[in-house]
């Protein structure tokens, strides 16, 4: 019998199951690369557009797991020596964690951890796994690839016109009862002719290039693999060698790359000085790929227009978190990859991972992150051990 912990983000405050606004969501068999949507051998234990990515949840996987013996504990109290899941790791084989509430694998925490065979994300990105531990401790890290990249590719679309229209600040007017046409347009530009660039251009940097190209911008990206010829083509792409070429040349600049040393506060005061004044920043990567107080400064001295995004460090944030009063921002908490119905997408994934683990089979090339004490699949494309 194996001992799988999972970590989900806490219930809704009202209760649940909540009341849901839709009957339905769209099925999705596949995405726009050609993988195939997840596709497990059993049965999901939820009905798509049911909230299955906070505890009671559960990801629906708790009849599957029993009924092959094995015992499934599922908290939300992941942070601290006193935490649950400090209390609970030593005993795990498995652990299952979100993106968006996520239980940090630290080299201390997988040192303690001595039955942990597969930690598994319930999401995209693996960042918060110490994956050089992992290598080193054959721990196979795996996460749900490509199960929620539209969901967070649309979250930067939405982010990208809410901040360049000034939609968060006007909305606010509207709600407590103003016209104050002046103040809402005082800060509202159209983004046709504008220069948009994404500091990475996988499955989610390049679909939001795709789904920003009706809008007439000028469109930029970087990365260490420049795009097929026929895409750049296609989408009128400019790319840049470096970071620092396409944020001078843009106004809107999107982060979408992996977290690792090298990316690590890769935005910070002398990165923020290469830009335009007035540009604007979207991060729905990692809140470590730029220096906290950094981003403040630049919205504070009015270099920066605004800065929106949904990642954040730690997370959850504290509640004096500097981010959530600075100036001109549009900041959620983690949820654009955790819309409903991206958790029917990532919720299914995690069953098929967790199908072929415990059946003996092998786990999808695509889904693996480190396995067999190396980089592998999509994470020997996505990541660097140092």
């Amino acid at each position: 019998m194996a001992k799988i912990l999972c970590v989900l983000y806490p219930d809704p405050v009202t209760g649940y199951p909540p009341t849901y606004a839709r009957d339905e969501i769209p099925t999705i068999t596949a995405y726009a690369n050609g993988q195939t949507a997840p596709t497990p051998k059993g049965s999901l234990g939820f009905k798509p557009g049911e909230l299955v990515g906070s505890v009671s949840g559960e990801l629906g996987l708790r009849n599957y797991l029993e009924k092959l013996g094995h015992e499934l504990i599922v908290t939300s109290d992941k942070d601290g020596p006193n935490s649950e899941f400090e209390k609970l790791l030593p005993d795990a084989e498995v652990v299952i964690s979100q993106p968006f509430w996520p239980a940090y694998l630290t080299k201390e925490r997988i040192a303690k951890a001595k039955k942990l065979k597969l930690a598994l994300t319930a999401g995209i990105g693996s960042d918060h796994v110490d994956l050089e531990a992992a290598a080193r401790t054959h721990i196979t890290v795996a996460e749900v690839t490509g199960s929620n990249s539209i969901s967070v590719a649309e979250h930067v679309v939405m982010m990208v016109l809410s901040l360049v229209r000034n939609y968060l600040p006007s909305h606010e007017i509207a709600v407590r009862g103003g016209w104050k046409i002046a103040d809402c347009v005082a800060r509202s530009y159209d983004i046709e002719g504008l220069h948009f660039g994404t500091i990475g251009a996988g499955r989610i940097g390049l679909a939001v290039l795709r789904r920003l190209k009706p809008f007439d911008l000028h469109l930029h990206y970087t990365q260490r693999h420049r795009l097929d010829p026929a895409i750049e083509k296609e989408l009128s792409l400019t790319f840049h060698p470096d970071v620092e070429s396409l944020v001078r040349a843009v106004d809107i600049v999107n982060l979408q790359v992996p977290l690792y040393p090298s990316t690590e506060h890769l935005f910070d005061d002398k990165m923020f000085a290469r830009m335009k004044r007035g540009t604007y920043v979207i991060n729905c990567a990692r809140g470590k790929l730029v220096e906290r107080d950094a981003v403040v400064r630049a919205l504070e001295s009015g270099h920066l227009a605004g800065y929106a995004g949904d990642v954040w460090f730690p997370e959850p944030a504290p509640q004096d978190h500097p981010w959530r009063t600075m100036p001109f921002n549009g900041m959620t908490p983690h949820i654009s990859g955790t819309s409903l119905s991206a958790q029917t997408r990532y919720a299914a994934g995690t069953l098929e991972i967790l199908e072929s683990y415990f059946g003996g089979t092998p786990i999808r090339e695509e889904y693996l992150i480190v396995d067999g004490g190396r980089l592998a699949g999509t994470g020997a494309k996505s990541y660097k051990l140092t």
